[in-house]
């Protein structure tokens, strides 16, 4: 019996771990949980603070899309991300 090979598009990469969003001390804390590779997520008008508690690193960006200039966040380390409705991140 020959064996094959199976074709197609590799699955999505999964960081494991979370990513916090802390934006004031009256709302609940933002989760996002084993976000995937190269998903963006636009941060609430009232993010404060980025906590990477991933196994990969993060990247905050100056802008909702993901396509803007920003900053890589290491795993277990965070980042200020001046309240505004204008950040996102993505995970590599």
């Amino acid at each position: 019996m020959a064996a094959g090979t199976l074709t197609g598009a590799a699955p999505a990469y999964a960081a494991t771990g979370e990513v916090v969003v802390f934006t004031t001390e009256f709302e609940n804390l933002r989760h996002y949980q084993n976000p995937a590779s190269g998903s963006c997520h636009p941060l609430p008008a009232t993010a404060h603070v980025l906590v990477n508690l991933t196994d990969t690193d993060v990247h905050l960006h100056a802008g909702r899309g993901c396509l803007g200039p920003g900053v890589t966040v290491a795993p277990d380390r965070g980042w200020h991300a001046p309240p505004s409705g204008l950040f996102s991140f993505s995970v590599s």
